[in-house]
């Protein structure tokens, strides 16, 4: 598969506006087989996972809901699906090209969003955590366009607790997935999002950070033995004034 024009991934993980553009270049290129692969890679896993991020929100039927990194449509299709109603977001023209969803999608950055203060009732994000620039300001955004009382849900790859399932992890995550990816997509791009791992902050670190924003009920749940990591809070309730 040809990369997009200006896309290269470097050896070393790139940090800060090179990561932006680096994954911006990536996710435009993978964007024909993104979901093929995620089914293949995962053995449709994926499917039940954003069912249950959709699920965790609890917000009511008709409530907005901003799907972020929303790449081809997949949580903006299962949160119709539930009743609500999304708005996609993805800094990738690529990924927002071969979407499959009829809700309104917009061409955005996640951590400078064009949308007011407190307009929205809930936000998911699947599988983008690690390759955002830094999270204490998406998380920051988050809390800025949710509204008291609202909802995230933030749906990511995990790393077993278990060693031996680790072990085995490690192997599939580094060894298998880059090989299947690579054989139909784009090789770089499938080398990288193993590695990208290393981006997560521990997991105390990243839930301290969300509360720090904003939330509260911050929780963390580990989904299929730990290979996948679901994120929920609650928007607190601004302090009432006299």
């Amino acid at each position: 598969m040809t990369p997009m024009p200006g896309y290269t991934m470097p050896d070393a993980l790139p940090e800060g506006e090179a990561k932006v553009q680096a994954v911006r270049g990536m996710f435009d290129a993978i964007a024909p087989r993104y979901d093929l692969v995620n089914r293949i890679m995962t053995f449709r896993m994926d499917v039940r996972w954003r069912r249950r991020t959709v699920r965790t929100l609890g917000l009511p039927a008709r409530a907005t809901v901003v799907d972020l990194a929303c790449g081809t449509g997949d949580l903006c299709r299962e949160l119709v699906a539930q009743q609500l109603w999304p708005i996609g977001v993805d800094l990738s023209f690529g990924m927002l090209a071969a979407a499959r969803t009829d809700a309104p999608l917009v061409h955005g950055d996640a951590l400078r969003l064009p949308l007011p203060d407190g307009c929205v009732d809930g936000v998911t994000c699947g599988f983008a955590l690690r390759n955002f620039e830094s999270l204490p300001p998406f998380f920051a955004e988050l809390a800025r366009v949710v509204c008291p009382g609202g909802r995230i849900a933030l749906l990511e790859v995990a790393e077993p607790p278990n060693r031996l399932l680790r072990f085995g992890h490690g192997l599939y995550f580094g060894k298998v997935v880059p090989m299947v990816g690579g054989l139909l997509s784009d090789p770089a791009a499938y080398r990288y999002l193993p590695r990208s791992v290393a981006y997560l902050p521990e997991s105390d670190v990243m839930l301290g950070q969300l509360a720090d924003a904003g939330f509260v009920t911050v929780d963390r749940q580990l989904l299929s033995v730990g290979i996948a990591q679901l994120i929920t809070a609650t928007r607190r309730a601004e302090p009432h004034t006299s």
